[in-house]
């Protein structure tokens, strides 16, 4: 059995590719799909597809229509959500995809720090599990496979 998990979260440091190198390392059956993480190619999606927009505005718009439609497509065909709320980095489109697995009956790991537990306490608990880092998710992932 293979699961496909949704990573939905910041697109400027490399923690999908520690969930990924480690899920490997043990050789979890599982595949990562999540948002576009080229971030300049995410931005000028709407452009590149529909033609230069009048202003910022609408770039923006013609964007985010083409990148929503990836993210539901992608998180309807997952089976498990992994939102990961940083320290660093504004989360809106953490927080909306996180509201969106909850929405869908989507099961969801929220990893977060614990300096953000209260900001975050009403979606924590919507939550299937809440963790603090990238090794509790991987251990998270791995008991599902467990079998003794």
């Amino acid at each position: 059995m293979e699961l496909t998990i949704y990573l939905a979260g910041e697109i400027h440091s490399n923690w999908r590719e520690e969930i990924k190198e480690k899920a490997k390392s043990l050789d979890l059956p599982l595949k990562f799909v999540g948002p576009m993480e080229n971030h300049d190619r995410s931005d000028m999606i709407g452009e590149e597809i529909l033609g230069e927009q009048p202003d910022k505005i609408f770039r923006d718009e013609a964007a985010s229509s083409i990148n929503n439609l990836r993210t539901q497509v992608l998180m309807q065909k997952s089976d498990i959500v992994v939102a990961l709320f940083g320290k660093e980095y504004k989360q809106w489109n953490t927080a909306m995809d996180a509201s969106a697995a909850v929405t869908l009956g989507k099961p969801l790991i929220l990893v977060r720090p614990k300096e953000l537990h209260h900001p975050l306490k009403e979606l924590s608990r919507k939550a299937n599990v809440t963790v603090e880092n990238v090794d509790q998710v991987v251990k998270v992932l791995s008991y599902i496979f467990e079998d003794k």
